[in-house]
């Protein structure tokens, strides 16, 4: 009993090897993948060997059939040698072969590889290029580095290089030229450049593929690869003067500055903004990596392994066995899991002194509040809240008024988390008002030649109040 895996070749039985040829004629059980192939046409003119175009035909997808190919090549090696046929090279952009050929070691069926050439090699011929970093891509399963080049199978029919097409439209320019190859190794063999915008203008077939070049990294925008490659040039000994000059504490200002203008999108409800705000606080990762990889301290693979390892172990529901049925049920496994990780230090460990103050109170109130250390109801917190406005009033001293002053905000994020609302955004959002109520009086005394520096209280509270009519009743 053993499955053999034979290559066809790329289209011309002349490509066929004579292993392959051998095992053909063997009198052995044939299966062939699809019967689109000139080879089949050449060796089986009568058409006596079964082939799997049929669950092409009845799976709902592309993944479905495959399984499908490869549970019938299975079944038909359990019962004694089989011989599996595919174009080109079985293990060459062939899912099925491979798929078929590793589970039936798992069997403990035998598998001989009878290779075949594949497209691949008659394509490098006809472009006239090495092979050198060259990524074989499948049309229905894309994984491309745009900075490397690619060539691409399962091209088969116009409807594939349109999806296809709109999968590389994200990633290259509409003019980015490439290349489509036909019907290699036969006498109708051709090739033509064009617009990639144009991929699927004309017809494909089952020997059809897409030869893509390479981007230079200054032109691959689209994938962080891309913007990596860009920020590691500016950083280069060669690079630009300012970026080498810079370090973790100058850049500081920049983070701060990026994370604030990020909310200021998210505030004001643009997504084009916020699209360009991340992608400036997403330099800023960058430019602090560019730094630590320049002085060896770490780098991107540790940033990204270190976050991927985190979220792999504090999500054991998506990734483990563990079960969470509810956002709340993750949240409890999400803080239970980080409590495990502190051991035996202080809850409150690893929020930050320079987090902005509102929102800190709330995050240290948060945790304490979900080991019970808080009011039980509503009432507590208000009547604390008079308890420190009363002492807030009584104050004399600068700095006791200043720290009861701090009391009263202590409270009011607490009463705000309780509330459900971001205390931080939430004065963020007086502070926009009041900007917006101000300038139209601002506007309005400008209107009429007032100086807000000569009215008096009534005259400005008027004035105020207008404002806020013209602005919608705010």
């Amino acid at each position: 009993m053993t499955l053999y895996l034979v290559g066809l070749g790329p289209g011309d039985p002349r490509y066929l090897t004579a292993e392959a040829a051998e095992l053909l004629r063997s009198g052995l059980p044939v299966l062939l993948r699809t019967r689109h192939h000139p080879t089949v046409v050449a060796l089986d003119e009568a058409g006596a060997w079964p082939s799997c175009d049929d669950l092409y035909a009845s799976a709902p997808s592309f993944d479905a059939a495959y399984e499908a190919i490869v549970e019938r090549v299975l079944a038909g090696a359990q019962r004694g040698d089989l011989i599996f046929a595919v174009p080109g090279h079985p293990l060459v952009a062939e899912r099925a072969a491979a798929e078929s050929g590793r589970r039936a070691r798992e069997m403990g069926i035998p598998v001989r590889v009878a290779p075949g050439l594949s497209y691949v090699d008659l394509a490098l011929a006809e472009l006239g290029i090495s092979g050198d970093q060259l990524q074989v891509c499948d049309a229905l399963d894309l994984r491309i580095d745009c900075q490397r080049p690619a060539l691409i199978g399962q091209v088969y029919s116009r409807e594939a290089a349109g999806l296809l097409k709109v999968a590389l439209l994200d990633l290259y320019p509409p003019e980015h030229r490439v290349t489509v190859l036909s019907r290699l190794g036969t006498a109708q063999a051709a090739r033509e450049q064009i617009p990639l915008a144009e991929l699927d203008h004309r017809p494909f077939g089952y020997l059809s593929c897409v030869y893509v070049p390479p981007l230079p990294p200054e032109e691959d925008l689209r994938r962080f690869d891309g913007l990596y490659a860009i920020v590691s040039r500016l950083h280069a000994p060669d690079g630009c003067p300012w970026d080498r000059e810079q370090t973790h504490e100058s850049l500081k200002p920049h983070l701060l500055e990026e994370a604030y203008e990020v909310l200021d999108a998210i505030d004001a409800g643009d997504p084009a903004a916020l699209a360009e705000e991340l992608g400036d606080l997403l330099l800023q990762v960058l430019m602090h990596e560019a730094v630590a990889r320049r002085l060896g301290e770490f780098t991107m693979g540790d940033i990204t392994e270190t976050i991927g390892r985190k979220l792999i172990r504090r999500h054991p529901h998506v990734f483990g066995s563990a079960k969470a049925e509810t956002a709340e049920d993750v949240r409890r496994s999400w803080e239970e899991l980080k409590q495990a990780e502190r051991g035996e230090r202080s809850i409150l460990e690893g929020i930050p002194r320079s987090m902005p103050a509102l929102a800190a109170s709330q995050t240290m109130q948060g945790r304490a509040r979900r080991i019970g250390f808080d009011w039980p109801d509503f009432e507590g917190p208000l009547e604390k809240l008079v308890e420190e406005l009363r002492e807030l009033a009584a104050s004399q001293d600068p700095d006791e008024r200043e720290d009861e002053f701090g009391d009263v905000l202590f409270v009011l994020a607490n009463i705000a988390q309780r509330l459900g609302i971001d205390a931080e955004a939430a004065l963020r959002r007086a502070n926009e008002k009041f900007r917006r109520r101000f300038g139209k009086v601002e506007e309005l005394a400008r209107r009429r030649g007032l100086d807000l520096r000569e009215l008096d209280l009534p005259a400005l509270d008027a004035l105020w109040e207008e404002a806020k009519r013209e602005l919608n009743g705010e």
